[in-house]
């Protein structure tokens, strides 16, 4: 990384390249998807969108989709990577919901990034558009007392174009398998502890973005070795431009401004967490299967992580453990913050 520091225009000319290069690959990778239902007319001037990748993940769906309609969600975008569980079904037959199908290799669309890019590009141009996947869920200062579009009308009052979010691993307090989440039920009611500590943040001098980790899932399956723990730094709120790519899932964009969601200089910025409800009962069928895929990232060494650890009857509970309450607990533990959003 010296070499970036020592030619800062240099550098900004790469990212600029590979900016160019990420919108192309959205681009090309469009003729792979396969509209199902078009809705995108519907789109309203000042509505916030949703984009979603996602592979058999029915039973989530319902309450997915109530948890941003309420929110103030006005339109999903979303692509359905070859489910076999109905999940496309279900979603052609929702009125706000557009919907692409394909059995390209998610891999091979950079872990989905290029379908998300295009569409962004396409449909998310002048508008605030939340992307995540179908286990992450949006928690913001104000949080029911104030809807989304209230937190974007400040954000673009103030100049800001993104909007940051920690991802918060939540889990049961007795064994994952036992984690039983019936369709339409809030995973929350049962998957509701987190770790309030625990986390290192770096900072990507090329990118500019935090990095952060730490949480359950490094303590309990990345113990031998922290730093390949997932990492757990988001940015899923963005006011969209075609000039703008993701790099690395949510983690980073193009152009480097969009990663400055922090204050270097003692103060604090506005920020939120995505719970995450990805431990419950369906954990261990989707580890195996995604691990037989190897379809993610760095030939799937998460998933085999995550397998060998449910294989020792891992749990995620400890005695630090705490149960979460509302928007207002993270931020006395400073996961998340208000800034000066009064």
């Amino acid at each position: 990384m010296r070499g970036i520091g020592a030619h800062p225009i240099a550098a900004r000319l790469r990212r600029r390249v590979e900016r160019q290069r990420l919108i192309l690959r959205g681009i090309r990778r469009r003729g792979s998807l396969r509209s199902l239902a078009d809705r995108t007319r519907q789109i309203g001037q000042g509505d916030i969108l949703c984009l979603v990748t996602l592979r058999d993940e029915r039973s989530r769906l319902p309450w997915f989709l109530d948890y941003y309609r309420a929110m103030g969600v006005r339109h999903f975008l979303m692509v359905d990577n070859n489910s076999g569980d109905g999940s496309g079904d279900y979603l052609r037959g929702q009125p706000d919901v557009s919907l692409w199908w394909t059995d390209a290799s998610y891999k091979g669309a950079r872990f989905g990034m290029d379908w998300m890019n295009w569409l962004l590009l396409r449909h998310g141009r002048g508008h605030w558009c939340l992307t995540v996947d179908p286990d992450e869920f949006l928690v913001y200062p104000h949080m029911g007392h104030r809807p989304l579009a209230a937190l974007t009308s400040w954000l673009d009052a103030t100049g800001r174009r993104s909007f940051p979010a920690m991802l918060l691993d939540m889990y049961p307090e007795g064994p994952i398998e036992d984690a039983i989440c019936a369709e339409g039920e809030n995973p929350f009611d049962i998957a509701c502890w987190f770790d309030p500590a625990n986390y290192s943040i770096q900072k990507n001098p090329h990118f500019g973005n935090l990095w952060i980790q730490g949480g359950p899932r490094t303590r309990a399956f990345f113990t031998h070795d922290p730093l390949s723990g997932p990492a757990l730094n988001k940015i899923p709120l963005v006011k969209w431009d075609a000039r703008y790519a993701y790099v690395s899932s949510t983690h980073m964009l193009l152009p480097r401004g969009l990663n400055l969601v922090y204050d270097e200089d003692g103060g604090e910025q506005i920020s939120g967490c995505l719970l995450h409800a990805k431990f419950l009962s369906s954990f261990a069928a989707k580890s195996a299967e995604e691990l037989d895929r190897r379809q993610h990232y760095g030939g799937s060494g998460e998933y085999r992580a995550y397998h060998a650890g449910l294989h020792r009857g891992v749990q995620l509970w400890c005695s630090e453990s705490r149960r979460y309450r509302d928007w207002q607990q993270l931020e006395d533990l400073g996961l998340i913050s208000r800034g000066n959003w009064a």
